[in-house]
């Protein structure tokens, strides 16, 4: 009974812990600061618990007070910000997406970035079929017709609004690159909705029956989406002009 009253204190802390990320995890995209008010309606919060709360946090650096009495992020949210960017690790998150790609479809699954005017495969997971594109890992492609530049040309630095509304993703094209080869790409999201590169699966062209690309489309989309997701991005919202 004595041990398990020492311990109680510690469960106390854990919720006092929920509750302050609970407060930090209260700001959004655009926000420069919130009031009292606006805490408390987005995290449910009473007022006097916010306020106590926000003396430890302005204490380590993670809140500041301006003026008028509202709350903003200060400068240790980027400090930490700043190391998780610098120990983010894409591969991590990319592999284990391509790896499933290749269980479910049977087919090569690679990862592609920009690098000027060419396409440099960054990951890749090769199909168990003998018969499959022979690209390496660091290999670097020009921005030709296939699916995988043309995603990579649409939305990189940012989506051209135009072109990239009107294409019918994931984009797929057969002997663009390689008269034997098709492919289709779809884009993945970092954050600020930044383009972190094109998802993509090639096979020769005999294999992409219209019943492997029905099957393959939403495997595809599907993975884009989650890997986006993952690494912490968001896909754009096409603009009004686009979107007509």
């Amino acid at each position: 009974m004595a041990e398990k009253a020492k311990r109680r204190p510690a469960l106390e802390g854990v919720a006092s812990a929920d509750r302050a990320l609970t407060l930090l995890s209260a700001f959004r995209k655009g926000d420069r600061s919130l009031s009292l008010a606006e805490l408390a309606e987005r995290t449910g919060l009473v007022k006097s618990t916010i306020m106590r709360l926000a003396i430890s946090l302005e204490e380590y650096g993670y809140l500041a007070r301006d003026e008028g009495g509202s709350y903003r992020l200060d400068a240790e949210v980027l400090r930490l910000g700043t190391i998780y960017t610098q120990s983010f690790r894409l591969e991590a998150h990319v592999m284990p997406v391509l790896e499933e790609l290749v269980a479910r479809t049977g087919e090569t699954a690679a990862f592609y970035v920009r690098r000027g005017e060419q396409r440099l495969c960054l990951f890749r997971v090769d199909s168990p079929h003998l018969l499959r594109l022979h690209v390496r890992v660091g290999d670097a492609l020009p921005l030709d017709s296939s699916g995988i530049a043309q995603v990579l040309r649409a939305f990189t630095p940012r989506p051209l609004p135009d072109y990239a509304a009107a294409l019918d993703l994931p984009l797929i094209t057969m002997g663009a690159t390689d008269p034997h080869t098709g492919a289709m790409a779809a884009p993945v999201f970092g954050p600020g909705d930044a383009l972190a590169g094109a998802l993509a699966l090639s096979a020769p062209v005999i294999r992409w029956t219209p019943e492997a690309v029905a099957a393959a489309r939403p495997i595809l989309t599907d993975a884009a989406a989650a890997l986006t997701r993952r690494i912490g991005g968001e896909r754009p919202e096409p603009t009004r002009a686009a979107a007509e």
